[in-house]
């Protein structure tokens, strides 16, 4: 097609996600035609440094060649086979290989085709569990305020951004809210000021222990965390939240989930970023980087205590996806776990995650600039409208600044990243790991001269 007839057909035709079409009825639609390293071009030609590595995604820089080649050559020997009761070599080593990443008895892998997914399989998981071991009653399941945990009925009752729910309810019942980890806001959640870190971090955690309490222990099944929460703008956890969390899971007896769909392979310099925070949880959700993005995969990672009673008799997991697991996904994402052996991705995050640090943080002299917080390569810059009481905008104030001008004057600006409000507003930004300081400067400087007029324009 030609330029113009992708723009029309763009409209006319592909409906984009999450997306207000209406913006495109008369501009054309943003076309991105190839990637080379951590950078982006779109039909003009014109490059962009890839801010967000697509979506958290594309761990290992666009353009790898030889993940294509594996692409390729899987589909040439076997294009697909279900894992219903058969199984496929590709499947297995990666399952094998999965295994051996994850931490403690986490030894049992069911394969998805992406996150959402991955979380949907682990609540049925834990709900089917509990049946099994004489506990009919454990079903409902705890998050946290603004997190996000997928689209699926189930995962989206997970989630807890309110506005991602609200079109589609009733949801699935028996998802609980519990308040997040945004230290910054930490005086306005707790309404006790001057709390320290970990203060925070164990008041977060017992915060779960009494919605356990509230809702009855024989009724909860699960409580679902990401290591780092996306969602409000990469909330890392404070010291002992997880080490207080693992204790009231295990002496109410409901499951641990480690959602990493984001935070896995590398984005926080560690395969698995619960080892990066010292948690062995019951279950880990994962996808996006396990393939670099170079074909779609998720998986649910299951202890073997946990995996236990679905391997008795004639017990078993009625659950899957025609598409979970597939052969060619899963060579893809052999092959890009091999490239993070030899290439050590993880540890060029954990040696250059300071540098992403200070370089961000140089922002926070400007006005606009509340915090800037995350961890690893996965860092989000909160924007407010008065540093001294920490006032944030509107909804007309955010309708104008980060929908109406700062989503396209940063893509304007040569910079794909993400500027959102779920929850406050927020900048985000998770490039490929394979950059270093020069990315880190082009990020601060091209942030600095859009927040600057931004700041006008309040």
């Amino acid at each position: 097609m030609s330029t113009d007839s992708q723009d029309k057909s763009a409209y006319d035709h592909l409906w984009m996600h999450f997306t207000r079409m209406s913006a495109y009825k008369d501009n054309p639609v943003p076309t991105i035609v190839r990637g080379e390293g951590a950078r982006i071009y779109d039909s003009n030609g014109k490059s962009y440094l890839d801010g967000l590595a697509g979506l958290f995604v594309v761990q290992a820089g666009h353009g790898r060649v030889e993940l294509a080649e594996a692409a390729y050559k899987q589909a040439q020997e076997l294009a697909f086979f279900p894992l219903w009761s058969y199984a496929h070599p590709q499947a297995i080593e990666l399952a094998d290989r999965l295994a051996h990443y994850a931490p403690g008895d986490l030894n049992k892998v069911f394969f998805t085709t992406g996150g959402g997914e991955a979380v949907e399989t682990a609540w049925k998981l834990a709900k089917q569990y509990f049946k099994l071991v004489g506990k009919p009653m454990k079903h409902k399941v705890v998050s946290r305020n603004i997190a996000y945990h997928g689209t699926p009925h189930g995962a989206l009752s997970i989630t807890g951004i309110p506005d991602a729910k609200k079109y589609f309810e009733p949801l699935v019942p028996g998802a609980h809210k519990v308040p997040n980890t945004n230290y910054y806001r930490a005086d306005e959640i707790t309404g006790v000021p001057g709390m320290s870190e970990e203060e925070f971090g164990i008041w977060c955690a017992n915060q779960v222990e009494n919605m356990i309490l509230t809702e009855g222990p024989d009724t909860v099944a699960a409580v679902f965390v990401e290591p780092v929460q996306n969602s409000g703008g990469c909330f890392p956890p404070p010291p002992g939240y997880f080490r207080r969390l693992r204790e009231i899971c295990d002496e109410y007896d409901v499951l641990m989930v480690s959602d990493e769909v984001i935070c896995a392979f590398g984005r926080l310099g560690t395969m698995f970023a619960c080892d990066k925070f010292d948690y062995v949880p019951d279950i880990i959700t994962c996808a996006k980087g396990m393939t670099s993005g170079y074909s779609p995969i998720g998986a649910t990672i299951v202890s073997d205590r946990i995996a236990a009673p679905f391997y008795e008799g004639t017990n078993y997991f009625p659950h899957g996806y025609t598409f979970g697991g597939h052969p060619v996904s899963s060579a893809v994402a052999l092959a890009n776990l091999e490239l993070f052996e030899r290439e050590g991705l993880n540890q060029h995050v954990l040696d250059h995650e300071g540098a992403f640090r200070s370089t961000l943080e140089k922002l926070k002299d400007l006005p606009i600039v509340g915090d800037v917080r995350g961890d690893g390569f996965f860092y989000g810059i909160e924007l407010v409208k008065d540093k001294a009481t920490k006032a944030t905008f509107d909804d007309d104030e955010s309708e104008r600044l980060l929908r109406g001008f700062l989503s396209k004057a940063l893509f304007d600006a040569g910079l794909y990243c993400r500027a959102d409000d779920r929850g406050d507003p927020v900048v985000q930004l998770a490039p490929p790991l394979i950059v270093g300081q020069s990315e880190f400067d082009e990020i601060e400087q091209t942030l600095r001269s859009v927040l600057t007029e931004a700041w006008t324009r309040l």
